[in-house]
């Protein structure tokens, strides 16, 4: 199934990385590092047809579209 869905890697204000779907109110999963958060939005993405933005710690975009 393609949903072309952007999802996106961010850290919360709890200091955990959360993987959410462009204007979703609810995340997906919530993960304790970046690199978990990543993998995972990555399978996600890959079985959806979607892309994958992932956000510093600031906030800014780290990676554009994985």
């Amino acid at each position: 199934m393609a949903d072309g869905k952007t999802y996106h890697v961010a850290l919360r204000e709890d200091g955990k990385w959360q993987v959410k779907a462009a204007k979703a109110e609810k995340a997906l999963k919530i993960f304790a590092t970046q690199k978990e958060a990543i993998d995972y939005a990555k399978k996600v993405a890959a079985s959806t047809g979607g892309n994958v933005l992932i956000h510093k710690v600031s906030g800014d975009f780290r990676k554009n579209k994985y």
